[in-house]
């Protein structure tokens, strides 16, 4: 559900990182390297916020390149920090990804906010809200709709050790039946999703 061809970056003279593949069905698969490595670049270019210099990207089968609105429509993505609108309430943020994934908002949305302790902060605006709060958001409203790809830049980054409990586990039910990408500097985390673990010398190898 997730593939990419030959990726490259550079910025200026300095090469971020070439030729990078990977094809990857359902599961977890976390990008464990170094700070500085690239790891934020190349899930920018997977979520389609950063442009490559060359390769291509499919997600569920869609050419990034291609057909972008059709491969972005099947796409969670999770930056690093997730801000949005400042005035924007929790409430009306997982109702707005309802709406575009034709969906609702349900006892089971609500349940799992409420499992990550956000239920205090759905009425508060983003800009209320402390970094860690943002990014839980961010990751309720990941079990929306039926996307095919999760991509996520350091989920647990700003969680204490009951929300990373619950992390661990919904990334581990969405990785059933999707493909969840994942980047960690937490080799524990890594280890409790079940992921795969890969590293930019890997992804400049083929198959």
């Amino acid at each position: 559900m997730l593939r990419f061809d030959n990726l490259s970056k550079h910025y200026a003279d300095r090469i971020i990182f070439q030729g990078l593949h990977y094809d990857a069905a359902s599961g977890c698969i976390a990008l464990n390297d170094e700070s500085g490595s690239g790891k934020s670049t190349l899930l920018g270019i997977l979520a389609g916020t950063i442009e490559a210099d060359s390769g291509d990207v499919w997600l569920g089968g869609h050419s990034l390149r291609g057909a972008p609105l059709a491969a972005k429509s099947v796409l969670t993505y999770v930056p690093e920090d997730c801000m949005i609108d400042p005035d924007r309430t929790g409430r009306e943020y997982l109702k707005d990804v309802a709406d575009q994934r034709k969906t609702a908002v349900g006892s089971d949305t609500l349940d799992l906010a409420d499992r990550f302790g956000l239920t205090p902060h759905l009425d508060k605006h983003f800009e209320q809200m402390s970094f860690g709060t943002r990014k839980k958001f961010f990751l309720t409203a990941a079990a929306l709709g039926e996307t095919r790809v999760v991509i996520a830049d350091e989920p647990a980054g700003g969680l204490d050790a009951a929300a990373r409990a619950v992390l661990v586990d919904l990334f581990k039910s969405l990785a059933s039946t999707r493909t969840v990408f994942f980047t960690s500097y937490d080799t524990a985390l890594t280890k409790a999703c079940e992921a795969t673990s890969v590293d930019f010398a890997g992804l400049a190898r083929r198959g």
